[in-house]
């Protein structure tokens, strides 16, 4: 015998699709189809495949900075120097993995005639990446041993990156490699490659820091690191793992963004870190506690993106765009606010 539903089982699921925690999980999201809409209002041409294209390109960079901030946030620290760490990637990428030892600006004329096959091989830039990772491990182990707060050392380390990068590459120039050009510009087809991009991303780490055990112990790690290493697991280990990951996606993000740009320049993410830092909040990434959404990071990261494209739309003065930037972010963090208080007063 079937029974109708009835006006409580409706009200019921109205109730659970309007709970503070279903509205905090797709303000992001939500965030991310307003600005979309208005700039299809504003530009209807971009919703053509090239225009989409346009729009999502940058966002890809920002995005793996955005997870690299992220995996730093889940163990209750800040990273200051992802910028500046980008932007050396960017330096190594445009030299040394391209043409070696022997590209780097520095050395120029200083080198034999003929030079040196070793010279000349990529693999310099490939093990100088690889270094930067390592280094970025260390880090968290000393901000864990020493116990010192995170914002200082990555400030810190923020110099030492900026430093490296101009040295590798004083001025703006080199050359991204071929396989980093040949991937940042696939071609997809219906979906431009860009936001085929974000959904692998997105995918990849939500299934790795959310999906696996080990995801679970990182995050246990920022929401109760007593309990964790009372289970055995090693803090130590656990800090530098999560380091390591930033370092890695940071990488990343130098390689994605010097493929697009084609040419390197040691002060073109300048701006990453706070993009980064913005990008992770507004996806529902939290301060303290371990609370973080590798999914609501890249949409934050794409959402940032667009907020510049409908500013640009605007016809808004350059000098003014950075304050309306932040206002946007202000105003959804305001609604998400809201929505954590609602909850708290059930």
């Amino acid at each position: 015998m079937s029974h109708a539903p009835t006006a409580d089982t409706g009200e019921s699921l109205f109730a659970r699709l309007t709970s503070p925690r279903v509205l905090r999980s797709i303000l992001p999201a939500f965030s991310l189809v307003v600005i979309l809409l208005a700039i299809f209002y504003l530009q209807p041409r971009a919703m053509s495949p090239i225009g989409l294209k346009l729009l999502f390109n940058l966002s890809v960079p920002i995005a793996l900075a955005t997870i690299a901030q992220m995996f730093v946030l889940c163990v209750n620290d800040l990273d200051l120097s992802i910028g500046a760490y980008v932007g050396f990637v960017v330096a190594v990428g445009a030299t040394m993995l391209d043409g070696g030892i022997a590209a780097l600006p520095a050395l120029e004329g200083m080198l034999p005639d003929p030079v040196p096959w070793i010279l000349t091989t990529p693999i310099s830039g490939v093990i100088v990446l690889a270094a930067g990772i390592g280094v970025y491990a260390l880090l968290g182990a000393l901000i864990y041993i020493r116990d010192l707060p995170s914002i200082v050392v990555t400030l810190g380390m923020s110099f030492v990156w900026a430093g490296l990068a101009v040295l590798v590459l004083p001025t703006p120039g080199g050359s991204a490699p071929a396989f980093v050009r040949a991937v940042m510009t696939l071609s997809t087809p219906v979906v431009p490659f860009a936001i085929v991009a974000l959904v692998i991303i997105a995918i990849v780490v939500h299934f790795g820091l959310m999906r696996t055990a080990y995801g679970a112990v990182i995050r246990g790690a920022g929401g109760n690191p007593r309990s964790v290493a009372r289970a055995g697991w090693s803090l130590l280990k656990i800090k530098m793992v999560s380091f390591a990951l930033a370092g890695f996606f940071g990488m990343l993000a130098g390689l994605a963004l010097l493929g697009l740009t084609t040419a390197g320049d040691a002060n073109i993410a300048v701006r990453y870190t706070l993009l980064s830092i913005a990008g992770a909040i507004l996806g529902g990434s939290e301060f303290v506690g371990g609370r973080v959404s590798p999914i609501g990071a890249v949409i934050g990261a794409a959402t940032l993106t667009l907020a510049n494209s409908f500013l640009t739309f605007l016809k808004l003065n350059p000098d003014f765009q950075i304050g309306a930037q932040g206002a946007i972010l202000i105003i959804i963090l305001a609604l998400r606010v809201l929505i954590n208080r609602a909850e708290a007063r059930r």
